[in-house]
This record gives C-alpha cells, sequence and structure tokens, in this order.
C-alpha cells in the first residue's frame, strides 16, 4: 500500500489529467447526484468549497437560492465559515483558494445542516485524504462539528477501497462520487 505522500501526488497527477470535458462531466454529474438527495433538500445551510486544483466543480449548485451557502477561510491551523452568494466578491488565500472576503458573516457550526468536503480520495469506510494540512480533521474531531452530515467529494477514480489512515483521521459519514451517491459509509 502507498504511504499518504505517495498516494496524494499519484491521484492529484490523475485528476489534475483529466480533459476539462470529462471533469466538467463529473462535476455535474455529482451535482445532480447531490441535487437529488435528501440530505441536500432537507439542508438550508451547507457549506461547500471552491474547486481548486481540478478538485469536482460544485458551483453549479452555488446558485440555488433555497440554500445559505458557506465557504471556508483558512487563518492560520483553522477555517471558519462564512456566508458567501453569487455575485460577491471573493479573495485568494495563503493556499491560492478561493475564499469569500473577510467581512462576510461568520456562519457557526450549530446554524450548518450539511458540509461538502473535498478531497483527494476517500474510501469505503469514510476516511479521506486531503492536502495534509489537517483542517477539516481538527474542524471535525471538534463536538460542535461531529453531529453535522458530511458528504465527501471525490472522483470514482479515488473512491478505494482502503487509505492509509491515522489516529486523528475523522470518517465522513457519505461519498458522493460521479456514479453514485454511497450514504452512511462507515
Amino acid at each position: 500500500m502507498y504511504d499518504k505522500v505517495q498516494l496524494r501526488s499519484c491521484l492529484l497527477q490523475t485528476r489534475m489529467a483529466l480533459p476539462v470535458i470529462e471533469w466538467r462531466q463529473k462535476s455535474d454529474d455529482i451535482c445532480s447526484h447531490l441535487t437529488n438527495s435528501q440530505l441536500l433538500t432537507n439542508a438550508k445551510t451547507i457549506l461547500a468549497y471552491f474547486s481548486f486544483r481540478t478538485e469536482p466543480d460544485l458551483s453549479s449548485l452555488f446558485y440555488d437560492s433555497n440554500y445559505r451557502w458557506g465557504f471556508p477561510r483558512c487563518v492560520g491551523k483553522t477555517m471558519s465559515w462564512h456566508v458567501w452568494k453569487p455575485g460577491d466578491s471573493t479573495n485568494t488565500g495563503a493556499y491560492g483558494i478561493t475564499e469569500p472576503n473577510s467581512d462576510a458573516s461568520i456562519i457557526e457550526p450549530n446554524e450548518v445542516d450539511l458540509i461538502l468536503v473535498p478531497c483527494v480520495a476517500c474510501d469505503h469506510r469514510g476516511y479521506r485524504l486531503g492536502y495534509g494540512g489537517g483542517y477539516y480533521d481538527r474542524m471535525l474531531s471538534k463536538t460542535e462539528w461531529q453531529s453535522i452530515p458530511t458528504i465527501g467529494i471525490v472522483f470514482e477514480f479515488a473512491y478505494l477501497p482502503q487509505l492509509p489512515i491515522e489516529s486523528w483521521d475523522k470518517p465522513l459519514q457519505n461519498i458522493c462520487t460521479e456514479n453514485k451517491l454511497v450514504l452512511s459509509a462507515e
């Protein structure tokens, strides 16, 4: 089995090699699965992400005004979540990731109904491989975030039987690929 660094590098190379038309179609298929999901339709406030490094692009969802969308800002070793809607301005954060302006309203954990989590890879148990910064693991390990449903967003080629895990890794409850939405991954 690969270690996390090798696996991350290999999967990022594969993802970045996707032809744009294929990346767009796979992203649209993921959005379609999410749109048809009770987890999404029952939610009011959803935390998401702006696509980075050819992550699945969920931006077509953000125009649905039935939802209040929140996006992360990374400050130091923590993430804060801020309201964003189409037309609002954004900044480029420390890692080159698009994020809401710092003056955007903060979203507190008790307001959140669903978290869409970007993943380099996920496994069938719900464990996630991210970029290695630990932001989501730190957040999801806090009591106030633990009861909020999560959906890991990943392309099918990176939905693997098993990932190497560490003691601090926190599994996600659900996984969505372009082929399917897997509920209650364990």
